[in-house]
């Protein structure tokens, strides 16, 4: 297994971040075949693969605004006003993705890309890990 922690910075609004292009720098060096295991270890943050660029990326914002919206309802309140739904984003978007590798190269759909979901505001620096687990 080889792993490496990198850090991206997604400043102080709601983000969905393609981190694509640091998966495929991760895996310069990798010809065989594996799994990329992504992993943000935040409680407020999450990985998903989804189309970016064409809307579905500030389609699923819209989404996690209806679904979590950022009012008083939410027993955790520290930070922000209505931060407790940060917490609740990983039980929608998880904290992780799983990506097959063959020969080095990331197998998305044409469309598909690797994408950070962060719409905690108070935390501007995140960690993400990158896995690579040989076939």
């Amino acid at each position: 297994m080889r792993s490496e922690e990198i850090q991206i910075r997604t400043g102080s609004e709601e983000v969905v971040l393609d981190l694509t292009r640091h998966c495929e720098e991760f895996l310069t060096d990798v010809d065989g075949d594996g799994l990329l295991h992504v992993w943000v270890p935040h409680a407020t943050a999450g990985i998903a693969v989804l189309e970016t660029g064409a809307g579905s990326d500030d389609d699923l914002l819209a989404a996690l605004k209806d679904l979590l919206p950022a009012d008083n309802r939410w027993r955790h309140r520290h930070g922000t006003p209505g931060h407790g739904r940060d917490h609740v984003l990983p039980a929608l978007v998880p904290p992780h993705a799983t990506i097959p590798v063959l020969g080095g190269v990331l197998a998305l759909g044409t469309w598909q890309s690797v994408c950070l979901v962060d719409t905690n505001v108070d935390n501007p620096v995140r960690k993400v890990r990158l896995s690579f687990l040989a076939g």
